[in-house]
């Protein structure tokens, strides 16, 4: 049995074999047929005994030209979205559509804009269908997508720039982020030098390697060999940084206790991660590096590439602040990092771009939390995002809420964590008033 379907000549230069070129579109006309409006269609049947295909020039719905008449095969088959790709998208685009969901996927993800994309593959092999498929299992998303590599926030921009415009507050496609700047690092104190609101403070960022894949399109082989050159990267840190690398794989029992205990042992992802393929191989190729202090942390291949983590008990957001700006600039001598134009430092999800800085405190706000709607509204006032104490999608547990800074495009590093440090600041000064 065959699978028919129609595609347009713009469909057909996107799977073109590199031999025919479809920038003048008259070399793929010339001498040919009446054309009615302008159009030529392409019937294109998936022979599935053969997975070949047999193409058909139409100018019109009476006459066809088959590919004997000496067109050739003008079809790369490795740059075909699969049939079985192609189902699954329109099945999943079409329970979202009819869903409630409040995701910025469902949101803009047009008929218009699914329809130009699902046929679209990156020279990774990635689809539409792994950008999204997250958020069509999960109607319940804040976002919905992921990049399944960097090619991808090119690609499918036409889905990104509105979600990462939306999420970033007004960071335009016409927009540039602008270049690194860790602003001047003794400017940022301590937030509660009596220690009566914050219980800790942190200060992360992600950062992806150069060259590789995130995590859908990663190989057994790839995240190894990544684990491997960040261990080595990493035995080099000296000083305050000084530590040690665990890998999750052969982890022996007693590690991974205190791993627990310390808090930095990090879990497979969540149902949004699993969904969207980003677990795979799991634990292979993940480790975790902390100094021998407990204040610096990196995780390999959880959610990013890395995750480089600054943090310590109390209200001090300068120390922590410093301590990750000598971090991040020591690693980045040792291994290029994947980087964006437009968009700033690549990661797996387009809430974490641009700075990719998430400066945050756990902090005990009683008064504002005992109306959670007010406590959301005087932290959207600073750009602040209230999570759980475990983070997002979690509950405040004994009244500790996890308080970050949400934009992460558009302005510097010092400036996003600027603005949580004046947030929190005002937070603590509207909780003292109370």
């Amino acid at each position: 049995m065959e699978t028919e379907r129609m595609y347009s000549i713009r469909d057909v230069s996107r799977f073109a074999a590199p031999s025919y070129r479809f920038s003048k579109p008259a070399e793929w006309r010339r001498g040919a047929y009446n054309e009615r409006e302008g159009s030529i269609y392409v019937l294109c049947s998936l022979q599935k005994a053969e997975t070949s295909f047999c193409l058909y020039l139409s100018c019109d719905n009476t006459r066809e030209v088959s590919t004997e008449r000496g067109f050739g095969n003008i079809f790369d088959s490795s740059n075909m979205v699969d049939a079985a790709v192609l189902e699954k998208l329109e099945s999943g685009y079409a329970k979202l559509a009819a869903s409630d969901s409040k995701s910025l996927l469902k949101k803009y993800l047009t008929k218009e804009i699914f329809d130009n994309l699902k046929t679209k593959k990156t020279s990774f092999g990635s689809t539409l269908l792994d950008v999204i498929q997250s958020g069509l299992e999960n109607h319940d998303s804040g976002v919905g997508i992921y990049a399944p590599d960097a090619e991808a926030y090119t690609l499918f921009s036409d889905l990104f720039d509105p979600i990462i415009e939306d999420y970033h507050g007004g960071f335009k496609k016409t927009d540039k982020h602008p270049p690194k700047e860790w602003g001047d690092v003794d400017t940022l104190g301590n937030l509660d030098p009596n220690g009566e609101f914050i219980i800790s403070t942190r200060v992360r960022c992600g950062r992806s390697l150069e060259g590789y894949p995130f995590n859908p399109c990663l190989t057994e082989a790839q995240y190894k060999e990544m684990e491997d050159k960040v261990s080595k990267t990493l035995s080099g840190l000296e000083g305050e940084l000084k530590g040690k690398f665990h890998p999750l794989t052969g982890m022996d029992k007693t590690t991974q206790q205190q791993l627990i205990d310390d808090h930095f042992l990090f879990k497979e992802g969540d149902r949004f991660l699993q969904a969207a393929n980003a677990c795979r191989y799991w634990p292979s190729g993940r480790g975790i590096y902390h100094n021998d202090n407990k204040t610096f942390l990196v995780w390999c291949n959880e959610e990013d590439h890395l995750r480089i983590i600054s943090m310590q008990p109390g209200g001090d957001l300068g120390q922590v602040y410093r301590r990750l700006v000598t971090a991040v600039n020591d690693i980045e001598k040792r291994i290029p990092f994947s980087h964006h134009d437009r968009l700033g430092f690549l990661t797996f999800c387009p809430s974490n771009l641009g700075t990719t800085v998430r400066a945050s405190v756990h902090i005990k706000v009683p008064k504002l939390a005992a109306n959670r709607s007010k406590l959301e509204e005087v932290a959207g006032k600073f750009n602040l995002q209230v999570r759980g104490t475990r983070g997002e999608h979690t509950e405040a547990e004994g009244g500790v809420y996890d308080i970050s800074n949400k934009r992460r495009m558009g302005l510097t590093e010092y400036d996003a964590v600027k603005e949580m440090n004046d947030g929190i600041a005002e937070l603590i000064k509207i909780e003292s008033s109370l």
